[in-house]
C-alpha cells in the first residue's frame, strides 16, 4: 500500500468501549458502540485513520482490572490496542497523509496519536498491511533471543494455535529444530498444526494427562519450551526437560482466558529438577525489545515472499465485530491471529 490522496474525514466516527469490568465469560454485553466526533490533532500530534486492527488474550485481562505491567481498560472509555492506520492529518510535520503506520490505538475509525507513538511501515515490507499485527516478532526473538534453538533441538511450544504459537512451529522449524511439538485445544486444530503450521505432533488439552501426552510425542524428552500457557503445561514441560534445557515463557493463557480473566498464574516447578537438569528459565516480553519488530518484519517479508512462512489469521470486518472477535478469541474459535477491518 503506498501513500494516497486522503478521502474528506467526516464529522463522526465510531469507537467501542469497555461497558463494565468482565467477570465470568466475555460477552457482547461487556462492550459498548459509541459514536464520538473525529478528534482534532494538536501540536506533534497525527490524526489517523485505522484500517486493521488486532485482538489479543491480554485484553481479556485488561478488561477485568487484574494488576498487569500495562495500564487496564476503564468502563465507560474506549480500549485500545495494535493497529494499523493511514495517516490523514499531520499538522506538526514529519508525516505525510496517506503514510502507513503502527499505532496503539485500536478499537476506534479515527485516532490522534503522539508522534512519537507512531512506527512508518514500509509500503513493500509486508505483502498486506494486516500482516503487520502478527505476534510473530514475540516468537522470533523468543526463539532466538531467550532460547537460541539450535540445529536438532526438540522444541515443545503450548498454546500452538495462537497468534505466538502458529508462527512458533513455523520459526522452530526454519531454526533447525530436529522435532516440533504443539498443544492446543481441538483435534481439528491439532490436525492444522501438522499438516500446515511445522508441528511433527500435538498434544489435545482434555485427551488425557499432559505428561503423559508429552512424553509420547517427544519421548527423549524437551531441549526447548516456548510456553504461552502456563500451569500443568509448564509442569508436564519440565519433567521432560533435557539437561541443559532452555523455557521461554511469554504468556499465561491458563488464566488469561479462563473465567476469571486472570494474570496470575501460578504453578508448582520442581526446584530439584531444575537443579540438577540445569533448566534456564527466563521470561520474554517484546516490550523490551524496540528493535525486534523491524528484524522480524524482514524475515517475515522474506518468508511470506518466497512461501516458507504463512501467516494464520482471521479477519473479521467492520468496527462493529471487533467485539465478537476478542470473544472468539476467548473461546478458542479461532487458529492464528485475531484481526478487525475497519
Amino acid at each position: 500500500m503506498t501513500p494516497t490522496a486522503v478521502p474528506d474525514v467526516p464529522a463522526m466516527q465510531r469507537e467501542v468501549r469497555l461497558a463494565a469490568r468482565t467477570e465470568g465469560e466475555l460477552t457482547a454485553r461487556h462492550f459498548t458502540l459509541a459514536e464520538v466526533p473525529v478528534p482534532e490533532p494538536g501540536p506533534g500530534q497525527v490524526l489517523v485513520r485505522t484500517r486493521v486492527m488486532a485482538v489479543t488474550a491480554a485484553m481479556r485481562t485488561q478488561m477485568t482490572g487484574a494488576p498487569l505491567p500495562m495500564p487496564s481498560f476503564v468502563p465507560g472509555q474506549a480500549l485500545w490496542g495494535s493497529a494499523v492506520g493511514e495517516v490523514v492529518a499531520a499538522p506538526g510535520g514529519g508525516f505525510a497523509p496517506g503514510e502507513i503506520v503502527h499505532h496503539p490505538y485500536g478499537w476506534r475509525e479515527f485516532a490522534v496519536v503522539d508522534a512519537e507513538l507512531l512506527r512508518r511501515l514500509a509500503p513493500d515490507a509486508l505483502p498486506t498491511p494486516a500482516a503487520h499485527l502478527s505476534q510473530g516478532a514475540t516468537a522470533w526473538g523468543a526463539l532466538t533471543r531467550a532460547v537460541e534453538v539450535r540445529p536438532g533441538d526438540t522444541v515443545f511450544v503450548t498454546g500452538a494455535a495462537g497468534g505466538v504459537g502458529s508462527l512458533a512451529g513455523q520459526l522452530a522449524r526454519r531454526l533447525g529444530a530436529g522435532r516440533v511439538v504443539g498443544s492446543t485445544g481441538s483435534e481439528r486444530k491439532a490436525a492444522r498444526l501438522r499438516a500446515e503450521l511445522g508441528y511433527d505432533d500435538t498434544i489435545v488439552r482434555g485427551a488425557g494427562p499432559i505428561d503423559r501426552q508429552l512424553r509420547r510425542a517427544a519421548p527423549d524428552g524437551i531441549d526447548v519450551l516456548l510456553d504461552t500457557v502456563g500451569g500443568e503445561q509448564l509442569t508436564a514441560a519440565l519433567a521432560s526437560a533435557r539437561p541443559d534445557a532452555r523455557f521461554a515463557l511469554v504468556g499465561a493463557l491458563a488464566t488469561q482466558l479462563g473465567g476469571d480473566g486472570g494474570a496470575v498464574a501460578p504453578v508448582e516447578l520442581d526446584a530439584g529438577l531444575i537443579i540438577t537438569r540445569r533448566v534456564a528459565l527466563r521470561g520474554f516480553g517484546l516490550y523490551a525489545h524496540p528493535d525486534l519488530p523491524q528484524e522480524w518484519t524482514k524475515e517475515f517479508g522474506q518468508g511470506l515472499r518466497d512461501g516458507s512462512l504463512v501467516f494464520p489469521h482471521a479477519l473479521l470486518k467492520g468496527i462493529e465485530q471487533a467485539p465478537r472477535a476478542l470473544c472468539e478469541l476467548t473461546q478458542g474459535r479461532h487458529i492464528g491471529a485475531v484481526l478487525v477491518e475497519l
